[in-house]
């Protein structure tokens, strides 16, 4: 049976944002096509339908996770970003977090093109910190960058903690109030 351009397109974007939320939780390997397809209310056969391999489906997952990201924070100042970003939320909302922090350490491994979409993420990120900066361009970039690797590696770390471990929270505090002291010199 035929389906509708329309609900071919819908069943696509319901793969897709299952998968994104997925992937964050359970990592790229800790998920199999046939939980992703039964969790999406869909048939493991119509995977193919819509993709020529799981890779093709991580990319576009990935980019649908910066993007979110990306949305989720625009319009904020920084300081409320890395309020927002460097918190007990985001570190235990692993399915709705940021790609980079969930998945940076496996998408290293990945091949070059699929790379290339969490480099795209990544600038995306960047550029939205910078542009709300008020410094110089030079410098904004550099603290940008600097800025989000520190709100990242802290919530990458305190995920590895237990979550209940005093340490899991404390790496958070620690690095947000550094995150702050930074804005606050350089401003």
């Amino acid at each position: 049976m035929r389906i509708s351009k329309e609900k071919r397109q819908e069943n696509h974007d319901r793969i897709v944002a299952t998968a994104s939320e997925m992937f964050r939780e359970r990592g790229f390997d800790g998920v199999g096509v046939a939980d992703l397809m039964e969790r999406a209310g869909l048939t493991h056969g119509g995977f193919y339908n819509h993709f020529a391999s799981k890779e093709s489906l991580i990319a576009e997952a990935s980019a649908k996770g910066f993007g979110e990201t990306t949305a989720r924070y625009a319009g904020y100042d920084v300081g409320a970003v890395i309020d927002a970003y460097v918190s007990r939320a985001h570190r235990d909302a692993r399915g709705q977090g940021c790609p980079a922090a969930a998945l940076s350490g496996e998408a290293a491994r990945l091949p070059e093109d699929t790379r290339a979409v969490f480099g795209e993420g990544i600038t995306g990120l960047v550029a939205a910190i910078e542009g709300s900066l008020a410094s110089n361009p030079k410098i904004a970039r550099a603290q940008a960058i600097s800025l989000l690797a520190q709100a990242v590696g802290a919530v990458v770390l305190s995920r590895a903690c237990p979550d209940a471990s005093a340490l899991a929270d404390e790496i958070l505090d620690t690095c947000r109030a550094d995150c702050h002291a930074t804005l606050a010199d350089r401003a």
